[in-house]
């Protein structure tokens, strides 16, 4: 009789998000962490941790190249400090501006989108990654603020939270714009460090809490109509891992994709319900 095959042990990818863990947009992160193990029958796992737990959260994509970190979950147009035609891949002005998200997808899977995304990364941002499309965000309001906006005048000094190419419009419009991650908003309005912020919208927004420094929203915003959050991945663990393991990483992050945006628009409409009957929001 053959000797038993000797199972092998479970493989586990340490991945650190841009955002806190509780918030929806994590939530997209840890459905793609259970649809990962579950396809691959326990074979591979997603440790997911939340931003700042290892590196500061807008460090995850050095530090995945870097190996630090197996991978991250993040957002392309953080990246626009390295070039700005990073924006491309997300959304924002100067990205997939007329879209909508099947046509970004679209794009993405039939029209060669994918394969820019990686040529991008990898040539010019020269770093040792791959990465896919997973979280649909949008689309995104146009933010909070401590009192209300009536013109372009209003924006006059101003300081707000802001990022990506968005932050150089609102710059135009007269605003003083600061970036920061998701989760230090909070804290820099109660701080009085900022007077608005612009962040996501709906649910997302509802749990961050800005609803008890700030009580003017204004939404849709101009800027964000699609925007796409991003699965980076080292390259060399990526390589490393069996062809069907790497099929069920791209599976999972396409049907993460879909099945939290349909989630996530149900949980919107709740929370400007939420923010104005309960917690008096103009929106």
């Amino acid at each position: 009789m053959p000797p038993a095959a000797t199972a092998q042990a479970p493989i586990t990818l340490k991945m650190q998000a841009t955002w806190p863990a509780g918030w929806t947009l994590y939530e997209n992160f840890t459905m793609f962490a259970d649809r990962v193990a579950k396809l691959s029958g326990g074979r591979l796992k997603i440790e997911t941790l939340p931003a700042g737990a290892i590196v500061p959260a807008f460090e995850v994509l050095d530090a995945t190249h870097k190996k630090v970190l197996d991978g991250a979950h993040a957002w392309a147009a953080y990246w626009v400090g390295k070039n700005k035609t990073a924006v491309l891949f997300t959304g924002g002005p100067g990205g997939t501006f007329g879209m909508d998200y099947i046509d970004v997808m679209g794009w993405m899977y039939e029209g060669g989108g994918l394969e820019l995304y990686q040529e991008f990364y990898r040539d010019v941002l020269k770093v040792n990654v791959v990465v896919f499309p997973i979280l649909p965000a949008g689309p995104q309001a146009f933010g909070w603020f401590k009192r209300p906006i009536k013109n372009l005048a209003d924006f006059k000094g101003m300081k707000c939270r802001q990022t990506g190419m968005a932050a150089e419009v609102f710059t135009e419009m007269g605003m003083r714009t600061v970036n920061m991650p998701g989760g230090e908003i909070l804290p820099a309005a109660e701080r009085g460090l900022i007077d608005c912020a612009e962040w996501v919208g709906g649910i997302e927004d509802l749990r961050a809490g800005f609803h008890n420094v700030w009580k003017y929203h204004y939404t849709p915003g101009m800027h964000e109509n699609v925007t796409i959050g991003e699965l980076i991945i080292n390259g060399d663990v990526w390589k490393g891992l069996a062809p069907d393991l790497q099929e069920i990483v791209k599976s999972a992050a396409t049907e993460t994709f879909f099945r939290w945006w349909m989630r996530w628009q149900s949980q919107n409409g709740d929370a400007l319900k939420e923010l104005q009957e309960k917690h008096k929001v103009q929106v």
